[in-house]
């Protein structure tokens, strides 16, 4: 039986005076979270949607940070089933 809580959302805080794109901004802060142990492994983030409304920013932003995330082993994502913590056990630092 799913319930119908969604995924837990973000405590992050992007910073818009701040050099750093807002896009890298939510991507270190998510790897922060996991590095933590506040995201562990198999936890399914919020949709990209519904992210980037509860941080005030674009779509893209959100779809930026997880692809770059995906891309550094950080998250798993499958269109249409959502975005998961693969686990730091199989993250890189990036380069």
């Amino acid at each position: 039986m799913q319930t119908t809580s969604g995924p837990p959302t973000l405590p992050l805080r992007l910073d818009r005076t701040a050099d750093a794109p807002l896009a890298t901004q939510l991507a270190t802060g998510i790897r922060r979270l996991v590095g933590a142990g506040t995201l562990r492994r198999g936890t399914r983030l919020p949709a990209s949607r519904a992210l980037a409304v509860e941080l005030g920013v674009s779509r893209a932003v959100v779809t930026q940070a997880y692809e770059q995330l995906v891309a550094e082993g950080w998250l798993d994502a499958s269109h249409g089933s959502g975005t998961f913590v693969a686990g730091t056990a199989t993250a890189r630092p990036p380069s």
